[in-house]
């Protein structure tokens, strides 16, 4: 099915909407299938001047985006409710994902993992420890490296692990990763969803097209997760953090124990875990249920993920100033992963966030942040939403800058305590992403170090 699909390319007329990253390596894919490729994107994005032998345009999507194409492919960006969609399903043009037509071309198999929460994290995880493990590994997908770019590149010996949002999931028809994994699902992106049903609906999308010849990672903690169970033709593997359960891959007397096989075998120390809170425990458990039923030992997955150092801009520690502890967390762009950071560090904090709002409801906040937080400072769009659910339970500071939030927070925090940037939101606002937001933070801290000294 995959190679009648790369052949038929030949000759296709394919419009590529959103020609940053993952739209400029899909053309080249489809360039050498032999496709004659129209691109089209509402800015210049870097590199665009880099593309050869197609025909473009940029700072808009005109009527010729749909002259004479066959098939429309997306980058994970581009909104489903652009009005140039809905007239070419009017017109029957096929509309795919970036990441559907990568597949058609990958020979490795492909680990995907989605979910509202950490799967960055694991997809990294998974990479580092199949590299040091020793196998030909890539990792691409929505953690940055398009997926179009490392299919050609793996052999089938090797394995792809593949992030993949909700976004990407909207629009593939036949994807089938060999492994699936889904950790979670809470409210988030809900600015773009007409629902958090609709939402749901998409990440479930991940098993859609498997068989019993694939496997499907659980978690069994998500109440919207596990009863997938029931539905999926995968093989399944389930983990928990709660103890006493019957999951393949759980806790026990302050291991984690894999039950995939006869007897219960202890992996590792929780103790010995490097990553902080309750749901990078969870994060590591579907690393190991995936290793352990992907064919790795288990004296590699333990010496690996020891050495994991952690993601920039995820619970990063930045530097520890008069006694106050600065944590970078840009990529906590929902409430959940708010509410995660929250639980990782002991109290009190310092919370500093805010940003775009996606439709969120802050109030599940609430309780957290009368528990944990000594002092809010918010900044963006959506500070005045913040304040008005917040400002009964702690002191809120409102700002116009990260630089300010960062010197606010340091006057109000005593040794011992944590200033800790979760913004709860996306970065557009203020930034061009979480990346260029966490590097200002770290940026301001090092301002700080200069001026106050230990």
């Amino acid at each position: 099915m995959k190679g009648q699909r790369i052949r038929e390319l030949k000759g296709k007329r394919v419009t590529v909407i959103g020609l940053s990253r993952s739209g400029q390596a899909v053309v080249r894919l489809l360039q050498e299938a032999g496709a004659n490729v129209f691109g089209s994107d509402i800015s210049s994005p870097p590199g665009i001047e880099k593309l050869r032998g197609i025909e473009l345009e940029s700072g808009g999507h005109t009527q010729k985006a749909l002259r004479e194409a066959e098939l429309i492919v997306l980058s994970p960006g581009v909104p489903l409710t652009l009005p140039l969609l809905g007239e070419a399903r009017r017109r029957g043009i096929e509309v795919l994902s970036e990441v559907e037509v990568a597949w058609w071309f990958a020979r490795a198999p492909i680990w995907a993992v989605t979910g509202s929460n950490g799967k960055s994290t694991v997809a990294s995880l998974l990479g580092h420890i199949l590299k040091l493990a020793g196998w030909e590994a890539a990792v691409a997908g929505n953690i940055g490296r398009p997926l179009s770019d490392v299919v050609d590149k793996i052999s089938e010996k090797g394995v792809i692990v593949a992030e993949v949002s909700s976004f990407q999931l909207d629009t593939v028809r036949e994807f089938s990763p060999n492994v699936a994994i889904l950790l979670n699902i809470t409210p988030d992106h809900l600015d773009r969803y007409a629902s958090f049903q609709d939402y749901a609906r998409s990440k479930k999308r991940i098993f859609a097209n498997q068989t019993n010849h694939d496997l499907a990672i659980l978690n069994r903690d998500d109440p919207l997760v596990y009863p997938l169970i029931k539905e999926l033709k995968a093989k399944v593997v389930t983990y928990s953090i709660g103890e006493g359960g019957d999951s393949e891959v759980g806790v026990e007397d302050g291991w984690v124990v894999a039950r995939l096989s006869q007897p219960m075998e202890r992996v590792i120390k929780l103790g010995d875990i490097p990553l902080p809170g309750p749901h990078n425990l969870s994060n590591c458990l579907a690393v190991v249920a995936a290793c352990l039923a992907g064919g790795l030992r288990k004296e590699e997955i333990v010496s690996h993920l020891v050495s994991f150092p952690g993601l920039e801009h995820r619970l990063e520690v930045v530097d520890t100033i008069g006694g106050v502890k600065f944590v970078n967390d840009s990529k906590g762009t929902n409430v959940d992963a708010t509410r995660y950071a929250l639980l990782s560090f002991p109290r009190p904090i310092l919370l500093i966030a805010g940003g775009r709002d996606k439709g969120s409801d802050f109030s599940r906040l609430r309780e957290l942040i009368q528990e944990r937080v000594k002092a809010v400072i918010l900044l963006g769009e959506s500070k005045e939403k913040m304040a008005s659910c917040w400002q009964d339970l702690v002191p809120i500071t409102k700002v116009d800058s990260l630089a300010q939030a960062v010197w606010v927070a340091y006057e109000l925090a005593s040794p011992g305590e944590t200033v800790l940037l979760s913004p709860a939101c996306a970065s557009f606002d203020m930034f061009t992403d979480f990346e260029e937001r966490g590097k200002v933070f770290k940026e301001e801290v090092r301002k700080l170090r200069i001026q106050r000294r230990d």
